[in-house]
């Protein structure tokens, strides 16, 4: 519908945006829509990762280093863009009231589940707060 604005938004919905159903209409049988490619945008994604490490001389040829690092400092949530719960990545058009809202975070909506060699969702961008320390014999 032309008078309906693309997005909702507000604290009801997850990462504060949806995409609102009411503007979408399902074409006629034979043919295609009018909304242009790259209209609509999702969520955005940001956080903050920080690292201390401290190298300690043992003798010449022989060091330690410690490191401390934590990914997502302040825990802040990213939102994976909407999309249908049985395809993730996939967003068809179904009216309701889960139409358009985010129904997983970014570090699981990120590739599809169960895949070899996929990351886990710990150290995908979006996950949760990890924090990682290390110590490190360098001869």
């Amino acid at each position: 519908m032309p008078s309906q604005p693309l997005y909702l938004y507000g604290s009801g919905f997850p990462g504060g945006k949806s995409f609102n159903g009411a503007a979408f209409s399902i074409p006629s049988n034979g043919f295609d829509g009018n909304l242009g490619r790259n209209v609509l945008r999702g969520l955005g994604a940001w956080q903050i990762d920080f690292s201390l490490h401290r190298e300690f001389r043992v003798s010449e040829g022989l060091s330690l280093q410690l490191r401390a690092e934590a990914f997502n400092i302040f825990n802040h949530p990213n939102f994976a863009n909407p999309s249908d719960p049985e395809v993730p990545g996939r967003l068809t058009f179904a009216p309701g009231p889960g139409f358009g809202s985010a129904t997983q975070t970014l570090a699981n909506g990120l590739g599809p589940a169960n895949v070899l060699g996929q990351l886990s969702s710990l150290f995908q961008i979006g996950g949760p707060r990890t924090m990682q320390f290390a110590l490190r014999l360098r001869f």
